[in-house]
């Protein structure tokens, strides 16, 4: 069965909000076995969506749009889909009641904007909205399906959870859909690509191997698509179990267990560890990294930002001959900076960063994108170069992340 998804709004268009629904939905409905064939953002306009919602129509067996069903002027997908369906809008008694129910409770008064809310078209199976005023619409039209959703994500959460997915379970004969994605660090997509040839040559036509890389890691998702479960299942575990010792040097883990941050936090913590950071063109982005997951107090002793050489030399004690010799960005520097942080604050672990991010030098004779790492463990200090390239945001990005995986495999 295939699906499209029309999000309503000039808001996304416009670049104001995120279009988390979407997204939200194509998981869902891939866990029953409905792939999404396209997923659409348009305007509050009614021609717009009238042509999406028809050329869906040819292509797919179900059409499910959010957005544009408030109480405003601005809101028309009601109308427009009751006008696209022939039908008709009609007060809905037990829709109204539930209306002037919830504004009973926040002791707040409903405006005849509220209660028309409860005008709905006469002939769609009408979703009772338990967290709001605007219920879900279900279209039918020969063996094609149109549901209509609110955009507020946790209302249309709550329908699809509670009406659309149990629905689409009973009145269909779905296939199986089986996903795994195993999180990687360490080397770059084509690289994993080519050590992974052979595997991917065996594939069946029904599993399929997608990568999906970004800034630091690459994520390989492995999915498989039949009618038996139980041979599916088997079949899929024994490919995802060779996936995994293809590449088992590089995993950190899968795309359902934790980030590499909580995963690092979790070996600190139980090695019962401490880590401090001394940053200078990350700009802090690793200690932030590291304290956005609960409980990093209990490993995370502090930070020094040392974007000034004053700072290096005063604060971190880097030796102002090491910094004449050799730069501010060397592996010198970044050794210095790793040791003497690690003695100032009296941890187990220290990770510095020193480097180009750009767009300018800073009277270094390193390019932008150059980064020294260096990790101060207990026994001795590892300092490595790298070129992340550009643009800046790429390369703090790239050099936080590469920092953490250099320390996460540095802890036995």
């Amino acid at each position: 069965m295939l699906a499209e998804i029309i999000t309503i709004g000039d808001e996304i268009l416009i670049g104001q909000i995120l279009d988390s629904n979407s997204k939200w939905i194509a998981k869902e409905l891939n866990k029953i076995g409905i792939s999404v064939y396209q997923i659409t953002s348009i305007q509050d306009d009614k021609k717009h969506i009238i042509d999406v919602v028809e050329n869906a129509k040819k292509n797919v067996d179900l059409v499910i749009v959010t957005g544009g069903l408030g109480p405003t002027k601005d809101d028309i997908t009601k109308h427009t889909l009751t006008e696209l369906f022939n039908d008709r809008l009609v007060k809905n008694q037990e829709i109204e009641t539930h209306i002037k129910q919830l504004f009973a409770q926040i002791n707040y008064q409903y405006t005849n904007l509220d209660l028309e809310q409860a005008l709905l078209p006469s002939n769609a199976i009408i979703l009772k909205n338990n967290l709001g005023t605007a219920s879900g619409m279900w279209f039918f039209e020969a063996e094609k399906a149109v549901i209509s959703l609110p955009g507020v994500p946790n209302e249309m959460k709550g329908l699809m959870k509670d009406k659309v997915i149990p629905k689409l379970q009973k009145n269909y004969n779905l296939p199986f859909i089986k996903h795994q994605t195993l999180v990687t660090y360490g080397l770059g997509e084509s690289n994993i690509a080519k050590r992974l040839e052979n595997f991917e040559q065996k594939l069946p036509t029904h599993i399929k191997l997608a990568y999906l890389p970004a800034y630091g890691k690459t994520r390989l998702r492995l999915s498989a698509y039949g009618n038996d479960i139980i041979s599916l299942e088997k079949e899929f575990n024994s490919q995802i179990l060779a996936l995994t010792e293809l590449v088992s040097d590089l995993l950190i883990g899968t795309e359902n267990s934790e980030s590499l941050e909580v995963e690092l936090g979790k070996k600190l913590t139980r090695k019962k560890l401490t880590l401090a950071t001394a940053e200078s063109c990350t700009g802090g982005n690793i200690a932030k990294t590291v304290t956005s997951v609960p409980g990093s107090s209990a490993y995370f002793i502090g930070a020094i930002v040392s974007y000034n050489v004053k700072i290096k030399t005063e604060f971190l004690k880097v030796s102002p001959t090491t910094i004449e010799k050799y730069s501010v960005v060397s592996a010198q520097v970044a050794k210095e900076m790793a040791e003497n942080i690690k003695n100032s604050f009296n941890t187990d672990y220290a990770i510095a960063t020193t480097g180009n991010a750009g767009p300018t030098t800073d009277k270094t004779d390193k390019t932008v994108g150059v980064v020294f790492i260096a990790i101060a463990t207990p026994a001795k200090t590892i300092v490595k170069e790298f070129n992340f390239g550009q643009p800046r945001e790429r390369v703090i990005e790239k050099a936080s992340v590469k920092a953490l995986e250099m320390l996460f495999k540095l802890i036995d």
